[in-house]
């Protein structure tokens, strides 16, 4: 499978995990997943990502579930596997199977521990060391981390370690950190894909984003909104992009988000279950009646505009 680089462009769908109601994790729905979000456009999957329950999986369990999916998408798609790890020789062991696999490479996010400038620019000089010659991706989410990278910092890490290939940005607010790091003098390309389930992603894309890593249970709406944003006509773009806001916000939540999304996912018939394993949230009956009024209205704006 081809590795990973700068050129990356498009939707990174990140992947949940399915399981199976017993918590067993599921192979079949696993396959359909794939074949789900393929057909709807996506152009790399992300997978052991925050919203794909990967630290809720033995080593093991994530190795073989990073099989079952590259096996399953062959050459048509890269895959983008989550490495993150307290310590670097569960790193190292997971991207190097993962590698050996036909992954395109892993994403990396820096522990909390990292509080200066230098920490996490010397973070990252190790995680470059400890991974070789495999692209990684170097994933900013301070909400989740609480590791604030100022542009600066990013910018000495892509100049300094040429294995980092892209930044998935998920700073919020971010914009403006796009935007620096596009306009900067002299800082070598990288790709940007963006994340928060998209909820940035137009004006995301008009700052220089090359497209979105993130998850919705509808990823046709980021790729349709990506799509028209290459083709020139923000105008489109924007007007899917509004028919989606209320489902993709709402799946957004923080606590239940991922259940939402499990659910949608098993409604449209990606995965047979929405289990999750524990720690988990479940929907309340309120929950799901909110679920289903917005799609109803979903489905109604996209009617009239012919999405």
């Amino acid at each position: 499978m081809t590795r990973l680089d700068e050129t990356a462009h498009g939707v990174f769908i990140i992947a949940v995990t399915p399981f199976h109601d017993n918590g067993v994790v599921d192979e079949a729905s696993t396959d359909a997943m794939v074949e789900f979000y393929l057909e709807r456009g996506a152009t790399g999957l992300t997978i052991l990502g925050m919203m794909g329950e990967a630290p809720k999986l033995s080593e093991a369990e994530a190795v073989a579930f990073s099989r079952r999916v590259i096996q399953r998408v062959g050459d048509r798609v890269p895959v983008v596997v989550g490495a993150s790890s307290p310590g670097f020789a569960a790193m190292r062991d997971l991207a190097m199977a993962v590698m050996d696999q036909g992954a395109a490479g892993v994403m990396v996010a820096p522990p909390g521990s990292c509080r200066t400038d230098d920490s996490i620019f010397a973070y990252f000089s190790n995680v470059a060391q400890i991974l070789g010659n495999i692209p990684f991706v170097l994933q900013d989410f301070p909400q989740a981390t609480g590791v604030q990278i100022a542009p600066g910092v990013i910018r000495r890490v892509v100049d300094a370690l040429p294995s980092c290939v892209m930044l998935k940005h998920e700073d919020w607010p971010g914009l403006g950190k796009i935007t620096a790091l596009r306009t900067v003098e002299g800082m070598r390309r990288v790709s940007i894909l963006c994340g928060n389930g998209g909820l940035f992603l137009p004006e995301e894309m008009r700052r220089g984003a090359d497209g979105a890593m993130t998850g919705f249970a509808f990823p046709e709406m980021m790729v349709g909104v990506v799509n028209a944003h290459m083709a020139g006509d923000p105008g489109r773009a924007a007007d899917l992009f509004d028919a989606y806001l209320p489902l993709a916000r709402y799946e957004q939540q923080p606590g239940p988000g991922l259940a939402v999304r499990k659910y949608l996912l098993a409604q449209r018939g990606a995965i047979a279950s929405a289990a999750q394993r524990t720690p988990r949230v479940a929907l309340s009956a309120s929950d799901i009646a909110d679920v289903e009024f917005l799609l109803a209205r979903q489905a109604r704006r996209l009617a009239e505009i012919g999405g």
